[in-house]
């Protein structure tokens, strides 16, 4: 049986004045790991070796912890961090792929589209953070349908996991589906930022995550399919990256 640990890998204080977190989700599948996106890593949280400007730091709100990142926890789990096989990503913003250095034999699972629009030379990407001998799996074919959802069943053993179009927030981010402790759960990373975006269209939230789309109008047809899905498999278990409350 797949197991699960959630890792609160990062804390942000937002400029809106939210705190936010970073919500990632490790998958345990016999002696292997599987992590869903990263959070910073362990380098970027000393500032003679971070890979991070500190004027992004400063502009983000990031709150950098070598404690909580998520190597240091997986060794806290009694687990061995050389065991993580695969790495899933949402998309390739900072605060979601800086952790991958840290585990430099997993194999890095990700959106074509988002990895087209990080070499395209959009500013939002950090583009020392992808290391350059990651074996990258992009996928393009979302030709499947999973509870009317657009996925692509990831080329890993053991697990049940796809990944499913939301874009918006980066022209390629996509949630991961993946069934675990006999339950389906649906991660949409930073689809939304707090999952009062879904039932609130006055939170000053809406202000920021706005600004940080790379397409606004595909992320309010994003949040539509969220709170579609919501309604129609109440029974799955839907999370995103940065809302506390979720956690």
């Amino acid at each position: 049986m797949t197991r699960i640990h959630h890792l609160n890998c990062l804390e942000i204080h937002a400029p809106t004045g939210d705190i936010a977190i970073g919500h990632c989700t490790l998958l345990e599948v016999e002696d292997r790991l599987i992590l869903i996106d990263t959070g910073v890593g362990l380098r970027d949280c000393d500032l003679a070796q971070s890979r991070l400007a500190p004027e992004l730091v400063e502009a983000v709100g990031f709150r950098l912890d070598a404690n909580s990142i998520a190597v240091e926890q997986i060794r806290k789990l009694g687990l061995d961090p050389s065991h993580v096989t695969d790495i899933i990503l949402s998309h390739l913003d900072c605060d979601h792929i800086g952790g991958i250095i840290d585990f430099p034999n997993a194999r890095v699972h990700l959106s074509k589209t988002e990895y087209d629009n990080y070499l395209s030379g959009n500013p939002r990407y950090v583009r020392t953070l992808l290391p350059t001998d990651s074996e990258l799996v992009k996928y393009a074919d979302y030709t499947e349908l999973w509870n009317r959802l657009k996925v692509v069943k990831l080329d890993i053993v053991g697990v049940e996991v796809y990944l499913t179009p939301l874009p918006g927030h980066t022209l390629g981010h996509s949630g991961v589906v993946y069934y675990a402790q006999q339950q389906w759960w649906l991660y949409v990373g930073d689809a939304y930022y707090l999952r009062e975006e879904l039932t609130n269209p006055n939170h000053p939230i809406h202000q920021l995550t706005s600004a940080r789309a790379d397409n606004n109008d595909l992320r309010i047809v994003s949040l539509e399919v969220i709170k579609r899905f919501m309604i129609e498999h109440s029974s799955v278990n839907v999370y995103g990256y940065h809302d506390p409350e979720e956690f």
